[in-house]
């Protein structure tokens, strides 16, 4: 009988076992801030090589730490992969297969109306152990046409500004602001803090400013709009990083930047258009959307490299080598719950079970080889392409809905995916295939009903009008 995961009790989480040792002074333990970007291609950073686009502050943590080119999420969109970073699991075992939208349409789908707040995440685990906890930025794992999904303080934060979620709408921009106040406050009381720090940069509507649009003159529009987004998100960056400069905390907070899935549109520029989010206000539309994804196959969207290879660069000075380029090691977003634990001292409650691993040990540069334990993805149903993949040590599988194998690949040889060994290793492929139908035997046919807004119901009548944001971007200033 299926037992998903949506049925692990609050009791589980209060029995949560905290191994922080017996350090009096918390300004011991390290520091961890999570930034996490939307949409933001492998290809975005002038560290990657990029032409245009100017991206000093995340090109400091990549001199100052590691660059990891074989990290991947765990989905080609937004809330699943929000979903396995804060859980630890793949975004399957909760039915989160697309983004979270209006009830009618997540109801079409088959997904729940938000993630399941009495599941296991990261903040509540580290703020167990004594952490200050906080979310800043994008929300998402409700949405804000939702009114009556959880707030991210109900997933274990001491304190957050979010948007796409319900409630109040932080404006974009004051993401890192409410972030630098915070680890002033962790800092002055000498308590070790968790930020989550969920950039809105690159994802449509793109809120440029005209002073980030002066930046490259000798660019077109869509083109000057993706880099000034850009360039606005890397100077936030380097004001967090400046911050911790000022209050020493450097060398003892673990930084690190990353990318929730490939980047949005053709990669081409098109028209320039403006559109409206209910959630962030008007910017420009998806015209201005060129990311690049380094040479890796699909974009968002898609489970191929392009759709979940993004960047991932990790700095903790002494710790993590600095100047260097992990081009071996497969670590997924589903490590990162185990990894911070590890890091912060944070036992996991009685139960729990991750999907991922610790990567402590590879982030620091003592173990560089393929990982032992599989990966497992789910796509957006009914999409053109591979909808279920596993990654074993050196295969990945990736199948259509119907488990018909469609493409298999040696990552030792081809990271990049572009060589197709399904008719040279028809065993291989039936093996793989074997291990990722089994997998999908074990996940939940249904999604939680407690996880379902009271507007689903039928006769609660229409949603409330609809949740007007702080933020008012006027694309022609």
């Amino acid at each position: 009988m299926k037992r998903p995961v949506q049925l692990l009790t609050f009791f589980l989480l209060a029995t949560c076992l905290v191994f922080a040792g017996e350090q009096s002074d918390g300004a011991d333990r390290p520091n961890i801030l999570f930034i996490f970007t939307d949409d933001w291609g492998w290809g975005d950073l002038g560290c990657h090589g990029h032409p245009y686009l100017k991206t000093p502050n995340i090109d400091r943590l990549a001199r100052e730490g590691t660059d990891f080119h074989r990290f991947t999420v765990a989905s080609g969109v937004c809330s699943p992969s929000r979903t396995a970073v804060m859980t630890g699991h793949f975004p399957a075992r909760y039915n989160i297969d697309g983004h979270f939208a209006a009830v009618r349409s997540n109801a079409n789908r088959g997904m729940p109306d938000w993630l399941d707040p009495k599941t296991p995440t990261i903040p509540r685990m580290l703020q167990s152990a004594g952490y200050a906890t906080a979310h800043f930025g994008k929300w998402h794992l409700a949405n804000n046409m939702i009114p009556d999904s959880p707030l991210p303080m109900d997933y274990g934060y001491d304190e957050y500004g979010a948007f796409n979620c319900s409630g109040e709408q932080m404006p974009v921009h004051e993401d890192a602001t409410r972030a630098i106040a915070f680890i002033e406050k962790s800092s002055a009381a000498k308590k070790p803090f968790f930020i989550n720090l969920w950039m809105h940069e690159p994802h449509t509507p793109h809120h440029t400013l005209p002073e980030y649009r002066r930046r490259f003159p000798g660019l077109d529009d869509p083109d000057n709009v993706y880099a000034s987004v850009l360039s606005h998100a890397d100077d936030r960056i380097g004001e967090l990083l400046d911050a911790l400069d000022r209050l020493k905390l450097t060398d003892n907070t673990l930084v690190i930047f990353s990318s929730d899935n490939g980047p949005a549109g053709s990669g081409r520029g098109g028209k320039l258009t403006t559109m409206y989010d209910s959630a962030t206000g008007e910017g420009f539309g998806i015209g201005c959307s060129v990311g690049t994804t380094g040479g890796r196959n699909g974009r968002k969207k898609s489970i191929l490299q392009g759709g979940i290879g993004v960047p991932f660069i990790a700095r903790w000075p002494g710790k993590i080598r600095a100047g260097a380029i992990d081009d071996v090691s497969w670590i997924s977003a589903v490590d990162l719950l185990p990894t911070f634990c590890e890091i912060a001292g944070a036992g996991m409650p009685d139960g729990y079970e991750p999907d991922g691993m610790s990567q402590v040990a590879t982030l620091q540069g003592s173990k560089l080889e393929l990982r032992n334990k599989p990966l497992f993805w789910k796509g957006i149903p009914n999409s053109k392409g591979p909808v279920f993949s596993i990654l074993d040590r050196r295969w990945r599988l990736l199948a259509s809905p119907d488990f018909e194998v469609l493409e298999l690949y040696d990552l030792n040889k081809d990271p990049l995916e572009k060589n197709d060994l399904k008719d040279s290793h028809p065993k291989i492929a039936g093996e793989l295939l074997e291990q990722l139908q089994a997998w999908h035997a074990t996940l939940p046919e249904q999604p939680n009903p407690e996880c379902f807004s009271k507007y689903r119901a039928k006769g609660a009548g229409p949603l409330p009008s609809e949740v007007k944001p702080l933020f008012q971007f006027n694309p022609s200033r």
